[in-house]
């Protein structure tokens, strides 16, 4: 078997993510961008079943997967959905001292990811979820 061509490209794949998440949310540099990548990420994993969260993770880029899951405490009470505003400021609160993420973020990290993945694949996985995954994800 050869190496699949995701893993192949990932390191290029993920450096391109994070230069679009950066610039659509007018941050400085990609290490800013990392932070509210990873909240955002997190923000919307606590919001899924394990199962929905696998899901949701089998369509992300490789290195996008690893953070999705890097640090998971599945025993975390599952959160409901929120307005935007709410899980924005979720968002902010990682790491605070060091998050630049802007009132945008979900928005801005939702159409980077856009920008780099299968949409027709995200939207028939989002399908499967809470309703209000679809709107979380929403560009």
């Amino acid at each position: 078997m050869t190496l699949p061509s995701e893993y192949q490209r990932a390191s290029q794949e993920f450096e391109k993510f994070m230069v679009d998440a950066r610039d659509i949310s007018g941050l400085a540099t990609t290490n800013m961008a990392y932070t509210m990548v990873q909240g955002v990420l997190q923000a919307f994993r606590r919001r899924l079943s394990v199962r929905d969260a696998a899901l949701f993770a089998n369509v992300l880029p490789a290195v996008v997967r690893a953070i999705f899951a890097a640090d998971w405490n599945t025993d975390e009470p599952r959160r409901a959905f929120e307005d935007r505003a709410a899980m924005t400021k979720e968002v902010q609160a990682l790491r605070s001292a060091h998050n630049f993420a802007p009132d945008t973020a979900i928005q801005d990290v939702a159409t980077a990811l856009r920008r780099n993945i299968d949409e027709t694949a995200l939207d028939r996985v989002l399908a499967k979820l809470p309703e209000e995954a679809a709107q979380f994800w929403r560009a």
